[in-house]
């Protein structure tokens, strides 16, 4: 399956900004099941300085804004081929070590709400367990737009029992990790059967298996990603894999709106 996708984030600032510096990781990764066919960014207001791929192979593109600006739009868009792997990435490959990722983050800590929901999964082998993990993720910490804060943790989300995708993925990869497995958050882009535009990127998770390799699971939508999910960036929590992060310089308001629309091809 071919998706087009076209992804515009846009900041007004009253009054202009003096400074602004940020990384942008809204390009998809190339390979293990999904190609970039072509791919671009084009800015107004700001001016790329580097690109460069972290050691999550991530693209990341580091840009500065002009000065005493009061709008700037960053948009990115182009076309992937996706292949449907049943969620199944692979071997894991890359200058970040395994190991690396069964390391807890204050965002991904299991306390004492993760260890109680690993007293509930079952399952013959660590696959089937991490199936088991993503339904009961999605049962127990309801979706619900708006619900949850940037900042909430694991516990904080199964505390509230309610969410959205990025609590779901942070549940999970805390939970896989007290289980002993590597896991990871991604973020990305996922057509949605019902319309083409959307308000923001989503989120899952991947957990390593022996025999496997890394794994998708999206507790959200109860399944593992098929050909509709595309994979942008990875990262121990979102802090490593978010679409946008950086800084500005200047008093006053700042108005973000973020446009994404995901079509068939």
């Amino acid at each position: 399956m071919r998706l087009k996708i076209r992804h515009t984030t846009r900041y007004r600032f009253d009054p202009p900004a003096r400074f602004g510096l940020q990384q942008v990781r809204k390009t998809p990764k190339d390979g293990h099941g999904q190609w970039v066919i072509n791919w671009s960014t084009t800015l107004t207001g700001a001016t790329r300085q580097l690109s460069y791929e972290d050691h999550h192979h991530n693209v990341v593109e580091l840009i500065s804004f002009d000065r005493d600006v009061s709008e700037v739009e960053i948009t990115s868009e182009g076309e992937i081929e996706i292949q449907d792997n049943a969620g199944v990435i692979g071997r894991h490959t890359g200058p970040s070590p395994l190991w690396l990722y069964e390391q807890g983050t204050p965002r991904t800590t299991a306390g004492p709400g993760v260890k109680a929901l690993l007293k509930k999964v079952e399952g013959a082998d660590a696959l089937s367990r991490l199936h088991a993990l993503s339904a009961m993720v999605g049962e127990t910490v309801a979706y619900e737009v708006g619900a949850s804060q940037p900042d909430w943790t694991a516990e904080d989300a199964l505390s509230a029992g309610k969410g959205v995708c990025q609590d779901h993925a942070h549940v999970f990869i805390a939970a896989a990790r007290a289980m002993g497995l590597p896991a990871r958050y991604v973020s990305g882009y996922l057509m949605l059967d019902d319309r083409v535009d959307q308000d923001a990127m989503h989120a899952w998770a991947e957990a390593h298996v022996d025999g496997l390799g890394w794994v998708g699971f999206d507790p959200s939508n109860a399944i593992s990603p098929d050909m509709r999910y595309v994979r942008v960036a990875t990262g121990l929590d979102y802090s490593e894999a978010s679409p946008v992060h950086g800084l500005r310089m200047g008093p006053g308001a700042e108005l973000l709106d973020v446009q994404i629309a995901v079509a068939q091809q």
